[in-house]
């Protein structure tokens, strides 16, 4: 009689358990949780790490600018954000392509989003360019591009946007959220434009902590490791370019070395949930961001020896052929952004799709 009793109960909570199991499931299924009503405009938000990040916060229920430069990328996205059912409806999508590196169409981008949704409560700077080569092979124009991309960028935006943000409903909770780099804490050989722009990056979000905490809005450093992102694919290689590609991707694709990046897109969304100020994004990054801190010289120690015994040898060997390795290659690229992307050509407002 007991044993029947036990069996009942058994089989009584094995059923309950399977009931909320199926009603979780029902409830994602449905979008339950699509509780949120936020406008979250993203920099580099048609692929890898900043569509990673817009689908996180699209399946909340909140709202999306999404800003790059390629008008076939960002209709991509919103295509593949409708097949997901990240979002619902293609309205809950804006796209507007700029080259932010303009000051004027950065300014343009926020106004439009602000006309269109009334309001920014998320600001994610994720735009950026990754250069992999050692110095030598390196033009300054190469370093003057990075700092244009990956922290001019930034800088432009949230100027643009700030005014809105400190002036909106207290009631509403605001962020800004800049996606910078271990690169930008610790120093990484055969990537110096690339550091050097994350570096300042990292101070300045840091520094917009200080001083918009008490004022209402939350800003939240994000430093990430290696993430695989696919974003490897679009990286620009100088020197020996054949090794350089080698050792980067290998690195970028490695699922032990590297992040997914929908898991690190999650991390994002919950320290914006948290008001984090600074995260850091795969154990090796956080191991190298306190070993930089704690023996600073050993870090660069162990960065010469990789330099000097791992990553391939520069083409350019006399100082008086310094970076010109790059100049054509530079002129190159400029004539492709303006073959790709024949809609930024001027300061003036742009197309609201």
């Amino acid at each position: 009689m007991k044993r029947t009793h036990l069996l009942q109960m058994l089989a009584g909570v094995t059923a309950a358990t399977a009931a909320c199991a199926l009603t979780a499931v029902k409830r994602r299924q449905s979008g339950h949780r699509r509780t949120e009503d936020r406008v979250v405009l993203i920099t580099g938000g048609s692929r890898g790490f900043g569509f990673a990040i817009a689908e996180r916060f699209a399946r909340e229920g909140n709202k999306l600018v999404l800003t790059a430069r390629s008008v076939e990328e960002l209709n991509e996205a919103r295509n593949s954000l409708l097949k997901k059912r990240a979002v619902l409806s293609a309205d809950d999508v804006l796209l507007i392509p700029a080259d932010l590196k303009d000051e004027a169409q950065a300014k343009s981008l926020v106004e439009h989003a602000i006309g269109h949704f009334g309001r920014i409560d998320v600001l994610v700077n994720n735009a950026g360019i990754i250069d992999v080569g050692p110095i030598e092979d390196f033009s300054v124009e190469t370093f003057r591009n990075s700092m244009e991309v990956n922290f001019f960028a930034a800088l432009h935006v949230t100027q643009a946007a700030l005014p809105y943000m400190l002036n909106r409903d207290r009631s509403r909770p605001a962020a800004i959220v800049n996606i910078c780099s271990i690169g930008g804490k610790v120093a990484v050989p055969h990537m110096l434009p690339y550091t050097a722009s994350k570096f300042a990056l990292v101070g300045f979000s840091q520094g917009l902590h200080a001083e918009l905490r008490h004022k209402g809005v939350r800003v939240t450093t994000v430093c990430p490791g290696l993430m695989r992102t696919g974003g490897h694919v679009h990286a620009n290689f100088v020197g020996n370019a054949r090794k350089e590609e080698r050792w980067f991707n290998l690195a970028a694709t490695t699922p032990i070395v590297a992040a997914s990046v929908k898991r690190a897109a999650n991390r994002v969304y919950h320290a914006v949930a948290q008001g984090r100020a600074e995260i850091t994004i795969t154990p090796q990054a956080w191991l190298m961001a306190r070993a930089v801190g704690i023996a600073p010289e050993a870090v660069q120690r162990l960065g010469s020896l990789a330099n000097e015994f791992i990553l391939p040898a520069p083409v350019t060997t006399s100082s008086r052929g310094l970076g010109t390795a790059m100049q054509a290659h530079a002129e190159e690229e400029e004539g492709a952004a303006t073959t790709t992307a024949p809609w930024i050509s001027t300061a003036q407002s742009h197309p609201v799709m």
